[in-house]
């Protein structure tokens, strides 16, 4: 099973070996949100799910810390998204980047969500430790072409925009998930008109603002070769 690694704003580093790897979706609190995401995805020929919020199995491998995703096609992008990972003895909030195949999707989000990997942050919080302010701790997504920084903003919202992480870890005692190696990814908020979200590198960050604190993730796609046969 892949290992993650997160460092704590204590300094301690807490080593979690994934077991089992969840992604929520059409999980916003608003249901305009909700909603506008739907159509996002309509957009892309994908159809209207028949129940929300979804909660989809992903393989485990697909949990990873990197800076680069590797793709057959252009058609595949980011979703700016938080992660509770849950250890031995506690629950640990971090940043999230559901990369998804697009193309794919039309057939089946499951399967999409399963061509390519969830790109979680390196730094995380204690879930408690924040409890009192989760509302406020915004989550931002850039993009980038070429060679660039990815710094053209394509979503923005606040964690209040989705369902609270309680939510999710009820859920997941409900169904006998609530055990070490868990990781659930959180859904995504909509992203912004006019943004070309096929770009070549993605950067989410979670923003703390009582305190400062940020966590980000970032990667660039590659592309790999054409297949013979």
């Amino acid at each position: 099973m892949p290992q993650l690694t997160f460092t704590l704003p204590d300094g301690t580093v807490d080593t979690v070996e994934v077991t089992t790897l969840l992604n929520a979706g059409y999980a916003g609190r608003n249901q305009e949100e909700v909603a506008s995401h739907i159509a996002e995805l309509a957009e892309l020929g994908v159809p209207a799910p028949t129940t929300i919020p979804a909660m989809y199995p992903i393989s485990p491998y697909l949990a990873q810390q990197t800076t680069e995703v590797f793709v057959q096609h252009e058609r595949t992008s980011g979703e700016a998204e938080w992660a509770l990972v849950i250890t031995e003895d506690d629950v640990l909030l971090t940043v999230a980047c559901d990369h998804t195949d697009r193309d794919l999707e039309v057939h089946s989000v499951a399967w999409s969500k399963n061509a390519a990997p969830d790109v979680l942050g390196s730094r995380a919080w204690r879930l408690s430790d924040i409890a009192d302010r989760l509302d406020d701790i915004t989550l931002s997504a850039w993009v980038g072409e070429g060679d660039g920084e990815p710094s053209t903003l394509i979503q923005t919202g606040t964690l209040a925009d989705l369902l609270a992480p309680k939510y999710w870890l009820d859920v997941l005692r409900e169904k006998g998930l609530h055990t070490p190696g868990t990781v659930l990814v959180s859904g995504t908020i909509s992203m912004r008109h006019g943004v070309n979200q096929f770009a070549d590198s993605w950067k989410v960050a979670l923003r703390d603002p009582s305190t400062g604190d940020e966590i980000s993730c970032s990667y660039r796609t590659v592309r790999m070769p054409q297949p013979i046969g």
